[in-house]
């Protein structure tokens, strides 16, 4: 589709909204407009670009009903594009070849809704985590997180005393979630050797090699 060919559904759905709609004025796309309301703008691409959200946002100066009109893509248009037209304050109009319009979002002032869980999770691990061990920016790479942490002073006193009771291992590494830890084995480091007492695997073993930087660091600031 060509950015010309979103002009007549999109015109036709603001006028049988009872809007008289006038094509490039002066430089906008599209401006309806309906008795004294403020007037309303659509800008068109084919997609969804940087240079589409720059003119739309220029359009906020002239009026607070701003949308975004787009040919509909193969898949769904993406949760996050529909996040940041509401972060906008823009409207997002999706049209498909045979006409079809859908409007998926009006332009309203952003009001985020707090994710207390959210929120709490991140101060959690930011205030529990020693040190800053990995790298801002860094993808397809393994985190150090406080969960590792604890998984490794559970795993080096493992290393050090061999098997031991879950009682015994949270009480010297001060690892409160330290049966959980061990159960679940997420990192494959532990093996349970009999009921309540664990010791560190193969692959626990290679670990303390791997991260021997860190278990220095961390027996350096032991809980």
């Amino acid at each position: 589709m060509a950015e010309t060919d979103l002009y007549l559904p999109v015109k036709s759905l603001l006028e049988s909204q009872g809007y008289t709609v006038k094509a490039e004025v002066n430089s906008c796309d599209v401006v309806a407009m309906r008795g004294d309301e403020p007037p309303v703008i659509v800008e068109l691409k084919t997609g969804l670009t940087l240079q589409l959200l720059y003119q739309a946002m220029d359009r906020l100066s002239l009026t607070d009903s701003v949308y975004i009109a787009i040919a509909r893509p193969k898949r769904a248009v993406p949760k996050e594009a529909v996040k940041l037209c509401k972060r906008l304050g823009l409207g997002l109009i999706v049209v498909a070849k045979l006409g079809n319009v859908e409007v998926v979002t009006d332009p309203a002032p952003y009001a985020p809704r707090p994710h207390a869980k959210r929120k709490a999770a991140l101060l959690k691990e930011f205030r529990t985590r020693l040190g800053d061990s990995n790298i801002g920016g860094s993808t397809k790479t393994k985190l150090m997180t406080a969960y590792k942490q604890d998984a490794l002073r559970c795993l080096m006193h493992l290393h050090v005393n061999g098997p031991t009771k879950i009682a015994n291992l949270r009480q010297e590494t001060k690892v409160e979630r330290a049966a959980t830890i061990l159960r679940s084995d997420y990192y494959g480091w532990f093996v349970k050797q009999e009921r309540g007492i664990y010791s560190a695997t193969a692959e626990g073993n290679k670990a303390i090699t791997q991260f021997n930087a860190e278990i220095a660091f961390l027996i350096a600031r032991p809980k």
